[in-house]
């Protein structure tokens, strides 16, 4: 007699002792992927440097505001081909979306020893670009929006004065 898998299959002893199949990693079960919300807090912080609202970004790249919340939020996972339109309307490249991400959120994700457990070594990787261009980070122009903002010159002269002092301390 084969035993009852109760969705209408029925498996033979054979069957049952093969290794199964990993499970896909789901949201429901995780929550949302923290390289998810990462990329998501990079649009909304784009986003929101340009003074652009959640309509215009979704009507400029063909879905609805709730989406674009839903982006920002990291409960739904952008596409590569939505991440490039995005990318595009921002005036920004894919690879501000993944800009400072740490170990600290990378380390959080569920599928995080996926390489090691396919036996892929990735310790010699090269460092992208992004990470090594300083001025493409968006502390550095987040630093530079608040430092226009100044109501004057002499206060600008001031912050300039006080950074290059902070920066020969180390």
């Amino acid at each position: 007699m084969r035993p009852f898998l109760g969705n209408g299959d029925n498996v033979t002893d054979n069957e049952t002792s093969k290794p199964r199949r990993r499970q896909p990693i789901t949201a429901k079960e995780y929550g949302p992927d923290p390289v998810d919300v990462h990329v998501g807090k990079r649009l909304r912080l784009r986003r929101t440097l340009l003074g652009m609202s959640q309509e215009q970004l979704a009507a400029a790249v063909g879905v609805t505001f709730q989406q674009i919340q839903k982006y920002e939020r990291g409960s739904n996972r952008v596409s590569a081909s939505r991440l490039y339109d995005i990318a595009r309307v921002l005036g920004v490249d894919i690879s501000f979306f993944f800009e400072d991400i740490s170990g600290d959120v990378t380390s959080q994700r569920p599928t995080q020893h996926l390489p090691e457990e396919a036996g892929i070594e990735l310790s010699d990787r090269p460092m992208p670009a992004y990470e090594m261009d300083e001025m493409s980070r968006s502390e550095t122009l987040e630093l530079v929006r608040c430092y226009w903002k100044l109501p004057n010159l002499d206060m600008r002269k001031h912050v300039l004065d006080l950074l290059r002092t902070m920066s020969r301390r180390e």
